[in-house]
């Protein structure tokens, strides 16, 4: 699963950035572009804060909780027995970590980097392929939650199970209405 998961992140990861300069390269400066009538348009923004632009003045706390999200993703990766959980933290982490390069990296500086967006959709935020990843990894965990398939791949109620094989052992009973 170790395989998987790094694929779905390395991969996720490689497009979020390469849409992002591409976003950068050929929408600063220039009218938004209509790629599907007005469903989809391409309007560059920058935005400081997090989800739908909230808390603009906290972009470095949400930087540091971006770095440790980062390191919780790699450490449950290690548990991972599930092929959906390994797509689910592969595109949580690639997610993440496209946000964070943002935060680290652009303008106005370290830890205060303002995250490229670029996607909007009629009545909804801007966006861009770093938020989808996050909010598909948040689908299948929740799928997977459901479903009852932990990290490792059991399932809770196989744990169940298990449990009540073990204190369910045949017990001795007695008759009540017979004479001893």
């Amino acid at each position: 699963m170790g395989l998987l998961f790094a694929v779905v992140a390395l991969t996720a990861y490689a497009v979020d950035v390469g849409t992002k300069l591409l976003a950068v390269d050929r929408l600063t400066g220039r009218p938004d572009v209509s790629v599907v009538g007005d469903l989809l348009v391409l309007h560059l923004t920058r935005n400081p804060g997090a989800a739908f632009s909230t808390g603009t003045e906290y972009t470095v706390a949400l930087t540091c909780v971006a770095i440790a999200a980062v390191f919780v993703v790699l450490w449950l990766s290690r548990r991972v027995g599930s092929p959906l959980w390994a797509v689910a933290l592969g595109l949580l982490l690639a997610g993440v970590s496209g946000n964070l390069t943002d935060r680290l990296f652009r303008t106005p500086g370290v830890l205060r980097g303002h995250v490229i967006d670029f996607l909007m959709l009629p009545n909804w935020p801007v966006f861009n392929v770093a938020d989808m990843c996050i909010n598909v990894a948040a689908g299948l965990i929740l799928v997977q939650a459901f479903r009852g398939v932990r990290i490792d791949g059991a399932r809770h109620r196989d744990d169940e199970a298990g449990a009540t094989a073990t204190t369910d052992e045949p017990t001795a009973t007695t008759d009540e209405g017979s004479a001893s």
